[in-house]
């Protein structure tokens, strides 16, 4: 896709509105690029106005092994950067200079700058994710651990060399006012640690870097459109900031503007029952993590959100604690790009962060369901809560308590069948019939509607690929988010909304919930979507899943309501761990311990990919860049008008073959 369709299809989805605000927006870079209304120079601070920490701590009697040995690594110039591991980078790193391509980026005024064009910046993800100073927190902690000053001499060294080669407001680094705020996070975490450590010269610096941060965000909040996710992570970087850096007149507005846009959105982009709208598991996992650092912070230090605002927090955790299988497993239900707010477990061996964060709220809620899921106090949460082990020793095991999670989240549009949940005799079916996304872009979502995943004992069976690619390798990001990718029916080859660009849907699919039974021994669901109908001769979907528990068993209906021809293909996606084969119309799936039978008779015997390329389909990323091959089966075939396509699935224990 040229720039110029990008831009077209952007117009297209942009109001009166925001089409006057981006004015304006240009207008700011154009006169930022000329040194107008920046801020070159920041006041004195007001040295004594310091906010209290809200981090523990070093936990006492740790074994810090694992900690040390990754800030070592640090120090001998090898990093983690999603799939670049132990990758040779020095220390410090070439800030402009992309790990994975080698491109470096031009030191231009940063918002003029174009993150989209590879050819200029290289892959963004990659050159903006060691920025985030994830790794300047860790040779923090190694310092508060050990008191080696080495340690602190490395955090000097990496944060100097950034502001040295990436000087306010030039680069890339200086693109996005998303990465400022994730960065002033860590910059907080990191400035609580090494306390005494930081002297004279490197805190004036410091803190006029900490200013010119704060102001730049505030100039440049994510508005309309664009005003998902990354609204908030701006919105937590400028108040934690604020509370941590009290120290210039501005200070009072930044922490009010702040707050005030975090109440607004963490209820504007979050459902009233929990679900996050981006439609994607991650980021709603992400926006969890910044409502719950903002009320640490806030909580340390006087300041307080409203229970409303809570409230939608832990009912999002809730939410959480419903997709999560047995195993801690949870479906990589729309986009992924692995971003961790604060890491301060030790990379290498941190927690799942589903788990953490649930953990961090039993902590916090005092919830013994929570506990239960989360399984163990992790690092990450003995460095955010002073008093964990007590406090986690305190919530009390959970007792049998209700039959199981809550099964249904109409406003999020999640649904949920199975029984025995959290045992070794667990099935779990996750029914995705939401939206598309948030906002007119839907940025995050793919085009799943109607798609389920399903699990057994804790172990994965049919599941959703994942996301793999964001900015680079357009036909694969294009894949992962399709409908062909997602256990759901494609109708003559197309999706079911259509793509605009890396991070943007047109016409999208609305999804419909009919009917939802989700107890006794026959269970049911029925929803329909309407992406079809802007086919020349529309079709509806609507699709039904049963499943019988005496049984063992799905049945799966789908009905495709037209007049004329068309071609239908199902597609169904299988953890990597399972192997299959076919018999006829009939398609044996054998796993770890469990099995499946999978039978339908439309069109002719069922096709197998593994790490297909031509086409692209076999295929599961568990990490962002990373992809590994899986078996993915389709049945196709033509329809004929009005026709019902029945899948019958036996959930078999051992072996199905």
């Amino acid at each position: 896709m040229t720039a110029l369709a990008w831009k077209l299809n952007r117009l297209r989805l942009m109001g009166g509105a925001e089409i006057a605000w981006r004015v304006q927006q240009l207008v700011r870079r154009k006169a930022g690029a000329i040194g107008l209304g920046l801020a070159r120079r920041p006041p004195p601070p007001a040295l004594e106005r310091f906010g209290a920490p809200f981090l523990a701590g070093a936990p006492p009697a740790r074994d810090y092994g694992a900690l040390y040995a990754e800030a070592e690594a640090l120090l001998a110039g090898r990093w983690n950067v999603f799939a670049l591991r132990g990758a040779q980078l020095g220390f410090p790193p070439q800030w402009n200079r992309d790990p994975k391509t080698g491109t470096v980026a031009p030191m231009l005024a940063g918002p003029s700058i174009d993150y989209r064009d590879a050819g200029q910046v290289g892959d963004i993800k990659y050159l903006w994710e060691p920025s985030r100073h994830l790794e300047l927190v860790t040779l923090a902690q190694a310092w508060r651990a050990s008191g080696e000053r080495r340690f602190a001499e490395g955090a000097r060294s990496l944060l100097m060399s950034w502001l040295d080669q990436c000087p306010y407001p030039q680069g890339v680094h200086w693109a996005s006012a998303l990465e400022l705020g994730v960065r002033l996070l860590n910059w907080s975490a990191a400035w609580q640690l090494l306390g005494d450590a930081v002297d004279a010269d490197w805190r004036e610096r410091w803190l006029r870097a900490v200013y010119q941060h704060c102001h730049f965000i505030s100039h440049h909040l994510s508005r309309h459109s664009s005003a998902n996710n990354h609204l908030l992570g701006e919105y937590m970087g400028l108040f934690i900031a604020s509370l941590q850096w009290p120290c210039w007149p501005e200070s009072r507005h930044w922490r009010a503007l702040a707050q005030r846009g975090l109440e607004q959105e963490g209820l504007a982009q979050n459902h009233e029952d929990g679900v996050n709208k981006e439609q994607a598991i991650y980021y709603h996992h992400e926006v969890m993590d910044m409502m719950l650092l903002c009320h640490l912070a806030a909580h340390a230090n006087g300041v307080h959100f409203t229970p409303a605002w809570l409230q939608r927090l832990e009912r999002m955790a809730g939410f959480l604690a419903a997709l999560m299988d047995a195993s801690g497993n949870v479906p990589m239900i729309g986009d992924a790009d692995d971003a961790r707010m604060l890491r301060l477990g030790e990379a290498s061996g941190a927690a799942a962060p589903y788990r953490s964060l649930l953990a961090s709220c039993a902590l916090l809620f005092g919830r013994a369901d929570f506990k239960a899921k989360a399984g163990q106090l992790d690092e990450r949460n003995r460095w955010l809560f002073a008093d964990a082990e007590t406090r986690w020793q305190a919530i009390p095991a959970a007792g049998p308590g209700p039959a199981g999670p809550q099964m249904a989240f109409p406003r999020g549009g999640y649904y949920l069948l199975g029984k025995d949940f959290d045992s070794a005799q667990e099935v779990r079916i996750v029914i995705d019939c939401g939206p598309l996304g948030y906002l007119s872009i839907a940025a995050h979502g793919h085009a799943d509607a109607l798609a389920f995943t399903l699990s057994a004992g804790g172990e994965e069976l049919l599941i959703d690929p994942g996301t793999y690619a964001y900015h680079t390798q357009r036909a694969w990001r294009d894949y992962f988010r399709s409908t062909a990718a997602h256990n759901t029916v494609e109708v003559d080859g197309q999706d079911q909304s259509e793509i605009g660009g890396n991070f943007m849907w047109l016409r999208k699919a609305h999804a419909q919930q009919l009917l939802h039974m989700p107890h006794g021994s026959c269970q049911f669901f029925e929803g329909k979507q309407d992406g079809y109908l802007r086919l020349r001769d529309p079709v509806l979907h609507r699709r039904s899943i049963e499943y019988d528990s005496n049984r063992n068993a799905v049945l799966v209906k789908d009905i495709l309501e037209c007049t004329g021809e068309h071609e239908v293909a199902l597609h169904w996606h299988f953890a990597e761990g399972c192997r299959a084969e076919t018999d006829g119309h009939t398609l044996h799936i054998r796993a770890r311990s469990k099995g499946l039978r999978m039978a339908c008779s439309f069109g002719g015997a069922p096709q197998l990919f593994c790490a297909s390329t031509a086409p692209i389909a076999g295929w599961v990323s568990r990490s962002f860049d990373s992809k590994t091959g899986s078996t993915t089966a389709r049945w196709r075939g033509k329809i004929h008008g009005t026709t019902t396509i029945e899948t019958e699935i036996a959930i078999l224990e051992g072996a199905s073959l």
